[in-house]
């Protein structure tokens, strides 16, 4: 059997992969409380789609190939399979991402927590040793029974403690503490993968070809910059559609906006000119529906009395 070593860069190694591994996984609890507060389906889905690139993709699949770089056999050259690489993330993303909308939606119970946890272990299981299987060294690779067993129990058990904190962890610190948490479990079982592995070398067997580690972190930076990148424009649109509208997806109707005004010519050419009081009334009046009262009919002029006829002054007789 051929030497193993699992740190190459020493602590580096273990110290990356537990920091990316709490990084992802309280960045995904901050997604799921965000799901548990939207108002309709659509948004929810949203937020656990985003929550499961965070954990799946971020938490568990960079943490694997972080410490994957420390893996070396002094004896042979180390490469790795580029395809098989990528379906073990299809795997990672997939399985979390099913598992969050299976606890994310209904009522919380702890059979579905479970089974779901069961679901998302397998996933993180597949993962893992699919990543293994991209490995590509003159050699043939075996597990010790006892070992995987336990690392595929640590996975379950880390699955289901994940999507428990996903559905009812609340507040920063609890957050802190249960990304925490995950992060141990997720390096554990990594870890304990790969101590269940030893490598049996075929001397003067020719180099396999593959994607030096090194060279790999190429793609795997791209992946990762171009997903945290679409992750974080779909959450930015998320919290600006959720700031901004209802649960229905029209406007609100508070500080951030007014109702809407219905805008006509005349209250155009009003608003522009100097309006007396009593005009201003009279508009107000007829803004708030009422009507202006008709006028009564005038009454006629009376006519001018006519002039008695003059009385000629009598006269004395002589």
């Amino acid at each position: 059997m051929a030497d193993v070593h699992h740190f190459a860069y020493g602590v580096f190694n273990p110290i990356a992969a537990y920091m990316l591994a709490f990084l992802g996984s309280f960045l995904g609890l901050l997604c799921t409380g965000r799901a548990r507060d939207a108002r309709n389906r659509g948004r929810r889905n949203r937020w656990l789609v985003i929550a499961a690139f965070a954990i799946g993709g971020g938490g568990i699949w960079l943490m694997h190939f972080s410490a994957m770089l420390g893996f070396e056999v002094p004896a042979s050259p180390v490469r790795y399979d580029l395809a098989m690489t990528l379906l073990s993330l299809a795997f990672a993303v997939l399985t979390v991402g099913i598992g969050l909308l299976v606890v994310g939606h209904g009522r919380r119970s702890v059979p579905k927590t479970v089974a779901a946890g069961l679901l998302t272990g397998t996933g993180v299981i597949a993962m893992h040793y699919t990543g293994m299987e991209g490995i590509r060294l003159p050699a043939t690779i075996h597990y010790s029974l006892p070992l995987m067993v336990a690392s595929a129990l640590i996975a379950i058990a880390a699955s289901t403690v994940a999507l428990w904190f996903a559905v009812s962890v609340r507040g920063a610190l609890k957050v802190t503490g249960a990304a925490a948490v995950m992060a141990v479990a997720v390096c554990g079982m990594h870890y304990t993968g790969m101590a269940a592995m030893s490598i049996e070398l075929h001397p003067g067997a020719p180099a396999s070809g593959g994607i030096r580690p090194l060279t790999m972190l190429v793609p795997i930076i791209l992946i990762t910059t171009a997903t945290i990148v679409a992750v974080a424009l779909s959450a930015l649109q998320a919290m600006t559609e959720e700031e901004f509208t209802d649960g229905a997806g029209t406007p609100k109707r508070g500080v951030h906006a007014e109702s809407p005004q219905p805008w006509s010519l005349k209250q155009s050419s009003m608003g522009a000119m100097r309006l007396t009081p009593a005009a201003r009334a009279v508009v107000g009046n007829r803004n708030a529906g009422t009507a202006r009262p008709s006028p009564g009919p005038r009454p006629s002029p009376r006519p001018a009395a006519a002039p008695s006829p003059a009385v000629p002054p009598a006269t004395s007789g002589s």
